[in-house]
This record gives C-alpha cells, sequence and structure tokens, in this order.
C-alpha cells in the first residue's frame, strides 16, 4: 500500500468515526446485521446470517445474505425496532421486545374469511393448514381445512405477535456517496458496478452494465429516485448509460500484426547488391 493510499484509508476510517460519534437520527441509512424471533415460540423469521438461516431450517438460496441497509426513522421498520435502533450506537450488540402495537399490529378478525374448495381445485391447490396463497392478488395464510369449505388468514402472519430482535449497527455512513450505495443495494440488491458523482444537490449515477438489460432495474429505479430525493434532498438525479462499439476481432488483429518486407534471397540479387560477405559464402 502506497502513503498515498494509506492516507486516504485513514481519512475514510475518521468520516465513519465522526458519522458514528453523531449518533443516529431519523432519515440516516445504516447497516445492520440482525436475527429476528417470535418470542413465544422463539421462531427465527428473518435474519442476515446464513448460518442462522440454515439453523433454523429457513434459509433460501435465492436471498443474498450479509448486513444489511435500513432506513431509520422514516416508518420503513417496525416503531419498536425504529425507537430501539434511534438509540443504539454503532458497533454494540443490542436486543430489543417488542409488543405487537409496536410491531406488525393486532389482529383483525374481519380478515379472517372463508372460501369454497372449489376455488382451489380450478387452480389445481390443494388446500392445507399453513399452505401461503394468493386471492384475489392478495396474500393469506390458510388456517383451517372443512368439508367444502377453506378459513384463510389475510392478517400479516406476525400481526399479535410479541417480536424479540438482536441485531448490530455495523456501520452508519456520512458521505453521500455511500448512502448513495447502500440505497442501491436496497433498492436494486446490489451496487456492484455503478460509479457515483455527487455535487451539491446533483447526484450522476453511471449504470452497471448487468442493470442496462435487467427489467428489474426499471422499478428499481423509481424507489432510487424517491429515496434519494427524501434521505438526501437530491434535486436533480441523472441516470447514465454508456454502450461501446465493439471492435471486431479481425480488425483487432490487423491492427496489431506487423508486416515486414520479406529479404530476396542472395542469389536473386544482382552483383552489385551482394556484400564481401555474401560473395564468401
Amino acid at each position: 500500500m502506497t502513503e498515498k493510499e494509506g492516507a486516504k484509508k485513514h481519512h475514510e476510517k475518521e468520516e465513519r468515526a465522526e458519522a458514528a460519534d453523531e449518533g443516529i437520527k431519523a432519515g440516516d441509512v445504516v447497516l445492520a446485521e440482525f436475527d429476528a424471533y417470535i418470542q413465544d415460540s422463539n421462531e427465527l423469521f428473518d435474519t442476515t446470517s446464513d448460518a442462522s438461516a440454515k439453523e433454523h431450517d429457513i434459509f433460501n438460496e435465492k436471498m443474498v445474505y450479509g448486513p444489511q441497509p435500513l432506513i431509520v426513522g422514516k416508518g420503513r421498520l417496525f416503531p419498536g425496532l425504529d425507537e430501539s435502533i434511534l438509540k443504539a450506537e454503532v458497533g454494540k450488540e443490542y436486543e430489543v421486545i417488542i409488543p405487537s402495537d409496536k410491531g406488525a399490529g393486532p389482529r383483525d378478525p374481519k380478515l379472517i374469511e372463508l372460501h369454497p374448495v372449489r376455488e382451489f381445485v380450478k387452480q389445481e391447490i390443494e388446500p392445507r393448514v399453513g399452505l401461503e396463497v394468493t386471492v384475489k392478488g392478495k396474500p393469506a395464510i390458510i388456517t383451517a381445512v372443512t368439508a367444502g369449505r377453506v378459513r384463510l388468514d389475510f392478517n400479516n402472519r406476525l400481526a399479535g405477535r410479541t417480536l424479540r430482535y438482536k441485531y448490530k449497527i455495523v456501520d452508519k455512513p456520512g458521505k453521500p456517496v455511500d448512502v448513495v450505495k447502500l440505497l442501491l443495494k436496497m433498492s436494486y440488491g446490489t451496487n456492484d458496478g455503478f460509479d457515483i458523482e455527487h455535487h451539491g444537490k446533483d447526484f450522476k449515477i453511471k449504470l452497471s452494465d448487468a442493470c442496462k438489460y435487467d427489467q428489474r432495474w426499471m422499478l428499481a429505479k423509481y424507489r432510487v429516485v424517491t429515496d434519494l430525493r427524501e434521505i438526501l434532498g437530491a434535486e436533480t438525479i441523472t441516470f447514465l448509460e454508456e454502450y461501446e462499439k465493439p471492435q471486431k476481432k479481425e480488425e483487432a488483429e490487423v491492427e496489431k500484426k506487423e508486416v515486414k518486407p520479406e529479404e530476396p534471397d542472395k542469389k536473386d540479387r544482382a552483383p552489385e547488391e551482394l556484400t564481401e560477405e555474401d560473395r564468401k559464402s
């Protein structure tokens, strides 16, 4: 590592330390590790750890595990978790018990419905207790199956439950560019390949090659714009797409190849063109 690189890393470390010393406030974007449980059953329902997910048999191969970005104090989290994180310090571990009124809310009896079995037969679904289904665009859990009837619960599965979070805030970036990286990861799943420039309230984001052809980016882009305006007060947001014309292989080979003129055989040269060394040979 060069002296210049070392100084840059030291400066960035000091910036992170200063951001951490300021404490966490509403509107901050933080990077967090957590395990989330239903208190009475000790069921793990969410985690950032692949080891915890495997241990509790909820591992999902499509999930990307590791510290996750969270927006604090803007209604994006359970109120009880928001309140706890606003008092937390970066790098320390915490455990918080969240009652249902500060979690997913109370259960609503009106969201429990009976539906005829034939609805599921038409969709080639065999109804069974615990199965998650979508009915008229709304997610529900089957809680009972009787003769000709299926009872569906449209409540959030965490409604009415006391929750327990074990968490640690591992970072709270202070530089706007680093905040943008977390917002990209939150909305799109990754910030790899993106190049970000920041000048006051203006942001320029050069897109990665992968996202240019990804339909998921079209939806994620609008979430990123909304978050940039709300969290960083962005006024102008520019997304840049660059496409380079591919160079043909044949053209590249011709450019690299140097053609050297062939030297005529000495027997084909005139006598006056022969050197003394040629005549001796």
